[in-house]
């Protein structure tokens, strides 16, 4: 089971922020909760149809109203449910004593705003390795007709192999990461090429319609979203529909 992350952040455009960039390679699962309140009762299962059970780490602001970020934390660490469930602090503030009061609380890691979101996610992952969770990306993809090894570097189509590059490949990987999820073109050109790369925005297009064409029936798996990117449906209903 994925990790749970649950984001306390009132400002709306971080919250998401850090919900896109948790989610974004398919390893995690982040829920969002823009006041203190409204933390607490998902956080402690009280907010029904919110998350799916206590989460695993919570990245938690400081500056809330009402309930602040260090009210939060002494409250999480009172809880037998969140007693010991890794909290990172996010804050403004930059005063050494606001940190050592955050981490006397009971603070797992501490960050200043503005900070780095990959560095956020780094330290993420390593909180849940010291707790003993080890957050691990599924290592095979099979829906019955499409089958990715993602440690072999491998894909198969109907038990035919697909010889991929290795563009098309990682392209496949997030695609499959992320089934019934749209990914937006601009995140693709992120984590395949990079944020150096300046090219034209196209080149995802036309390596997506190569990666189709290889893949034969399960090249219908692959949905245009226009305007947005793509979406991965998986391959067991346009694969068997294209089978002669």
């Amino acid at each position: 089971m994925k990790p749970n992350i649950l984001i306390i952040e009132d400002d709306p455009d971080i919250a998401e922020s850090i919900r896109y960039n948790i989610e974004r390679d398919g390893a995690f699962t982040a829920h969002v909760a823009l006041t203190g309140e409204k933390g607490l009762h998902i956080a402690l299962g009280r907010a029904a149809g919110e998350g799916s059970g206590p989460p695993d780490l919570i990245i938690l602001d400081l500056n809330l109203p009402g309930m602040s970020g260090f009210e939060l934390c002494r409250r999480f660490r009172s809880e037998e449910i969140t007693r010991r469930t890794p909290i990172i602090m996010l804050t403004a503030r930059t005063e050494e004593s606001d940190k050592v009061r955050g981490l006397e609380l009971g603070a797992d890691d501490y960050m200043t705003k503005p900070f780095s979101v990959r560095e956020l996610v780094a330290r993420v992952r390593a909180a849940l390795r010291r707790a003993g969770f080890e957050a691990e990306s599924p290592k095979l993809y099979n829906d019955g007709v499409l089958r990715i090894d993602y440690g072999d570097f491998a894909v198969e189509c109907q038990n035919q192999a697909v010889k991929l590059t290795r563009k098309e490949f990682a392209l496949l990987a997030i695609l499959a990461r992320n089934r019934g999820r749209v990914v937006p073109r601009e995140q693709l050109l992120d984590q395949v090429w990079g944020l150096e790369y300046y090219g034209e925005a196209r080149t995802i297009d036309v390596h997506i319609s190569g990666l189709r064409r290889k893949l034969g029936g399960c090249g219908s798996g692959i949905e245009t979203v226009i305007g947005i990117g793509y979406r991965f449906r998986g391959c067991t209903d346009g694969a068997e529909a294209g089978v002669d």
